[in-house]
């Protein structure tokens, strides 16, 4: 469910947040009194929508098996439009007064953002609807407590994301124009250093741009915080937050009249209570993603090697031991001096599950227990338990042992050769 929430939080934020900044600096007319141009941030949205599903599809059936022959046009035309959509919101206060008059400026704008959100979420997309192949396991039942939460953290994740754009909105008739206006610049500027970073990375993967010196450790500062930045796009909203504040502090309580004077207490309260919502919501996007990409990248421990008897070259272990059906680490020290693991675990029908500590793919690191599976610590793939004991894959490399009168004997002479995998 965490990773679920701490990858689709992030990618659908800043379409979001463009979305809604675009709307607010851009919106003009009521009913019919609109520009033509007036849905257009809608159509380039559901545009970028429907090309994300689409290449989504086709990387999911592997049509597509070259991620960058789509990304790097369309990385470069996120660049080109960011650049335009700075100059939109710029140019927002001058293209929406009077429009009027100058209709062909502001579709312009209008066509401009279209493309922006358009390519924004064109690129963004793809991975947050990827997730959707990750609800379930291999092997597993679709219809599992999992899958459920996986469930919850993608669709939470995209909720959190929505949520967040529309109470940034309602500051819009709190906060002086400048203040909304700033935050949704930087909220297009910080978009540019994303795509830009993501860009030039590529380029250089594709070996299409090489970078030395101050260049390349820009590069990989900017690389290495793409999840800050992801914070920062909603952090600028504190700047419309704080002068939503002072507007309301500002505004008296009197009026000509009473229901003027009923307005400014209204204006006053919402002052207050649209800031206080959006700075709860930055320090909950803040250290929703920084506390669950610290804890979704933990790395597990594994846990200590349990003792056994070791007599004549032969290890022993009872059934006791091993009963509760979880998983138990051994450790042994071969001839050659190399310190072996071995892991052993009771599986359905009351038959065991045993194995070096290590696989032929990931090599000796091991397998710790989550959530009653037994996960691979390196690739993170779950291991079948029906599988554990033979060979191939990544399930635990096997070697012969035998099981009688209430315990599991394993000599000594089988696990000697096998150190080789702990080197």
């Amino acid at each position: 469910m965490l990773g679920q929430y701490i990858q689709a939080l992030p990618g659908m934020l800043g379409p979001c947040l463009l979305v809604m900044s675009m709307s607010v600096l851009l919106t003009v007319g009521e009913g019919r009194d609109k520009p033509i141009s007036a849905n257009w941030r809608l159509y380039g949205l559901l545009a970028g929508l429907a090309g994300a599903f689409v290449f989504a599809g086709l990387r999911a059936t592997a049509i597509v098996d070259r991620r960058s022959t789509v990304n790097l046009p369309a990385l470069i035309a996120c660049v080109i439009f960011d650049v335009l959509a700075i100059v939109v919101v710029l140019a927002a206060r001058r293209l929406t007064r009077d429009w009027h008059h100058h209709r062909a400026a502001l579709h312009i704008g209008n066509a401009v953002a279209a493309l922006a959100i358009a390519t924004t979420t064109f690129y963004a997309t793809p991975d947050v609807i990827l997730q959707l192949t990750n609800f379930v396991e291999p092997g597993d039942s679709p219809f599992t407590s999992d899958m459920l939460l996986r469930a919850l953290g993608f669709l939470l994740g995209i909720g959190t994301a929505v949520v967040v754009a529309a109470i940034f909105r309602t500051l819009r008739s709190t906060a002086v124009r400048w203040s909304f206006t700033l935050a949704a610049l930087l909220v297009v500027i910080i978009g540019l250093i994303r795509h830009a970073t993501e860009l030039f990375s590529l380029m250089m993967n594709m070996l299409i741009l090489v970078l030395h010196g101050p260049a390349f450790r820009t590069l990989i500062l900017f690389h290495n915080h793409m999840l800050e930045m992801a914070i920062a796009q909603a952090a600028v909203f504190v700047i419309p937050a704080v002068a939503s504040v002072v507007a309301g502090f500002r505004m008296p309580r009197t009026g000509a009249n009473e229901a003027i004077a009923r307005s400014h207490i209204a204006f006053k309260r919402r002052s207050k209570f649209t800031a206080f919502w959006s700075v709860l919501v930055i320090a909950a996007v803040g250290v929703s993603l920084i506390w669950g990409t610290a804890e979704a990248n933990k790395t597990p421990e594994l846990t200590p090697p349990e003792a056994y008897s070791l007599k004549d070259g032969v290890a022993t272990i009872t059934f006791a031991q091993v009963a509760d059906g979880h998983l138990h680490r051994f450790e042994y020290k071969a001839k050659d001096g190399t310190v072996m693991r071995f892991i052993v675990i009771k599986k359905n029908g009351g038959a065991y599950g045993i194995g070096l500590d290590a696989c032929e793919t990931c090599g000796d690191a091991g397998y710790y227990e989550k959530d009653g599976k037994i996960i691979c610590k390196r690739c993170d793939v779950a291991i079948n338990l029906a599988t554990i004991g033979f060979k191939g894959g990544c399930n635990p490399i096997p070697f012969p042992y035998k099981v009688s009168q209430g315990k599991i004997t394993i000599q000594t002479s089988d696990l000697d050769p096998l150190s080789q995998n702990f080197k």
